[in-house]
């Protein structure tokens, strides 16, 4: 194997490869990065055994070949080298991979060949065309309200599930709050399987630091999902011949029904909130100085129909009370809900002004905006055990 390539084409790459590999532990094999000299590109591939990035840049290759190198080391080496071009070459009898760059020489142990295990291949057919950046937005909207816990089974997932017509619907759920956000698209809701897929929030974590605002094509396997840059003509003047592939597995776990709870929104005997989402916001976040470990939720009052009152108190901390102007329906008098966890879904919000709507005092309470369409959060009220005394109630 031997190339040149220019620094700052592939160090993105390099960076997204090696995020993805282990730093110390596991084995070797997944601690490797891949380089693989192909007519016209060096491709850079990783893997953890579960995500697989593969990355295709332009390079000037003079024999073609494959090794893998201490995947942390090769890109820590090239990240503090300046920009240039840079010299790869396999050497055969020695058995280490020779980088160069202008006067500077450097020499890195190769991984055992038989280590390389072929990547999944992108689908030839069935790809969509869709935005990064919108896909941001969604995983924004949703992943802060899926479970961390692995142990949580479907709950540990993000939902993607087609709904009726063309819409497109994506849930996260934790037990103790929902997201669910929709939109329409023709072909990504054809390409749903009926069940819809599950993807789990380690993953959609690694996804996000992938993506760009460009472009992407997305399709999905059997096993899995793939995300790729969208293809360019290399042999086109001035074209950008860098390819990049991103692919995990899915998961096959049963999502609970989240229309069961969304259904309560619409039934009768609701009560609304409709308030400024700043004015809230700040408010929360000066009663929640006075919650403790024991008493950590915000406390709202419905005084009359343009008034709230919101309380907080602690046995060491004080108490607090503040009153916002509102527009409040319905015949409910007090729900409590968890400071920290209302305070961080608002902050997800657009919207001037969100409406809460009310099911009980331990019932799911729904929040949307105006500014924020097809875009709906539950979060469910602390149970009002005593006075200032509250445990978590579970959406599911």
């Amino acid at each position: 194997m031997q190339l040149k390539v220019f620094r700052n084409d592939i160090i993105d790459g390099l960076q997204k490869s090696s995020g993805i590999i282990p730093a110390k532990t596991g084995a070797a094999f997944l601690r490797t990065i891949w380089l693989e000299a192909v007519p016209g590109a060096l491709r850079i591939l990783s893997t953890d055994s579960s995500l697989e990035f593969v990355g295709q840049y332009a390079a000037q290759v003079t024999e073609e070949g494959l090794c893998g190198v201490q995947g942390k080391s090769f890109f820590e080496l090239v990240r503090k080298l300046p920009a240039g071009e840079i010299g790869l070459t396999l050497d055969a009898e020695s058995g280490n991979l020779l980088i160069k760059q202008g006067a500077r020489r450097y020499k890195l142990p190769v991984s055992d060949r038989n280590w390389f295990q072929s990547f999944s291949p992108f689908p030839a057919e069935g790809n969509v065309t869709w935005s990064g950046d919108f896909l941001q937005e969604i995983i924004d909207r949703v992943a802060y309200c899926i479970s961390d816990e692995d142990t949580m089974e479907a709950m540990a997932c993000m939902l993607f599930k087609s709904a009726d017509g063309a819409k497109v619907e994506v849930c996260g759920l934790n037990g103790h709050q929902f997201s669910l956000v929709g939109f329409l698209n023709d072909d990504i809701h054809s390409m749903l399987p009926a069940e819809g897929i599950l993807i789990q929030k380690k993953y959609v974590t690694e996804l996000k630091r992938w993506l760009t605002a460009d472009e992407i094509e997305l399709a999905i396997s059997q096993k899995r999902l793939f995300f790729r840059t969208q293809q360019h003509d290399v042999a086109k003047e001035g074209a950008d011949p860098s390819l990049e592939t991103f692919s995990l597995p899915l998961s096959y776990y049963q999502y609970p029904d989240y229309n069961a709870f969304v259904s309560k929104l619409t039934t009768e005997g609701v009560s609304t909130l409709t308030i400024d989402r700043l004015e809230l916001v700040d408010a929360l976040e000066r009663v929640a100085i006075f919650n403790t470990d024991n008493n950590r939720c915000a406390y709202f009052l419905f005084d009359g129909p343009g008034e709230l009152s919101i309380r907080s108190q602690g046995q060491e901390a004080g108490e607090a009370s503040e009153t916002l102007e509102c527009v409040f329906t319905g015949d409910m008098d007090k729900v409590a809900f968890p400071t920290k966890d209302l305070t961080d879904i608002l902050g997800h919000f657009h919207s001037q002004r969100v409406v809460l709507t009310l099911t009980g005092a331990e019932g799911p309470c729904g929040i949307t905006g105006e500014e924020d369409a097809e875009s709906l959060v539950i979060i469910m009220p602390m149970k009002i055990v005593e006075e200032t005394y509250y445990s978590e109630e579970e959406i599911a």
